[in-house]
């Protein structure tokens, strides 16, 4: 009888365990490991730059390094696509946007479902796009600009980061509102489609004024106009695009942190709280606006604030996007 005893007793305290509330476990113990953001882009665009900045900032405050991997292609498909099949457990995210979450959709073919598949966790600063040339273009203002794509119709080439990016999408919008004729060429991210601009190598390009700065500062493109409301304080000197001639020519390209669907509810709100934090910090957001991203306000950063954003967006762009009819290629 004593042996059975303690077999029981033994038993009885290993289901005791398993019983407790997975909840206080995780919450007691996550994380308890290095945790990855998947930036479904190349390195040096936007979207890196923001996701590099923010995984700095929320490092100490989970006790855990945060890698960030560039998983490119497909306009963001192949990253975003790799996070839907992740293991839902709170070590792999993705910084995805309004392209990742919204247009793609409405665009690709793709093996998972844009909201269906994931755990909206934050809202993360959006920015502008700028419209930048190569230092040879002879234009020096937006008109000149359309004037010279127009002589040469069809020979001059803009690049995009993928067939329906934003970079992409605004180059179709300058087609239409401008009446000029000129090429697209999809890359594989926006950083090498801006490093064949800097090299002269293709006419100009729609880019997040983030990773334009530091270029247009050196002079080494020419920026024509921004696709902001008003002009950005770091560069006071680059006119709107509306400014500029283009009447309602605007877009703010946004960003967010989605996880896994089924990751568990206490380390989304763990997550958001980081990244809450993170944004908050003064030195932080003066970073951030320094490189022409703007903060969303903190009633904004919720999970269910974003899901109800990804949403209204979906509601407003997939119509615009089946009516141009783009299609991959």
């Amino acid at each position: 009888m004593g042996i059975s005893r303690r077999r029981f007793l033994r038993a009885a305290a290993i289901a005791g365990a398993l019983l407790s509330p997975c909840s206080v476990a995780w919450a007691d113990t996550y994380p308890s490991k290095r945790i990855t953001f998947v930036v479904p882009f190349a390195p040096g665009g936007g979207l890196d730059t923001l996701a590099r900045v923010l995984a700095e900032g929320m490092r100490p405050l989970l006790g855990q390094p945060i890698v960030i991997e560039n998983v490119a292609g497909a306009d963001g498909t192949i990253g975003t696509g790799r996070v839907a099949q992740a293991a839902p457990d709170g070590y792999t995210f993705v910084v995805g946007a309004w392209n990742t979450h919204v247009t793609n959709a409405a665009i690709f073919s793709l093996s998972y479902d844009v909201v269906k598949d994931f755990e909206p966790v934050a809202l993360l600063p959006d920015a502008p796009m700028v419209l930048i040339t190569k230092k040879s273009v002879p234009a020096n203002n937006l008109s000149e600009f359309v004037a010279w794509l127009k002589k040469d119709a069809g020979k001059p080439s803009l690049g995009t980061a993928g067939i329906g990016s934003p970079p992409d999408l605004l180059g179709h919008l300058l087609r239409k509102q401008s009446g000029a004729e000129f090429g697209l060429v999809p890359y594989r991210g926006a950083g090498p489609a801006l490093q064949d601009v800097v090299a002269g190598q293709i006419d100009a390009m729609f880019i997040n004024i983030a990773a334009a700065q530091p270029h247009i500062a050196a002079g080494s493109v020419k920026a024509l106009g921004i696709t902001s409301e008003a002009r950005m304080p770091i560069t006071p000197d680059i006119p709107t695009m509306q400014e500029a001639g283009l009447r309602g020519f605007t877009f703010a390209y946004w960003a967010a942190l989605f996880a896994p669907k089924g990751t568990p509810a206490d380390i989304i709100q763990k997550i958001n709280l980081a990244v809450t934090q993170t944004l908050n910090d003064p030195a932080i957001k003066k970073r951030l606006e320094a490189q022409g991203f703007e903060i969303p306000s903190r009633d904004r950063q919720s999970p269910a604030a974003l899901a109800a954003y990804q949403k209204a967006e979906i509601e407003k762009w997939w119509p615009v996007i089946k009516a141009s009819g783009i299609k991959p290629h």
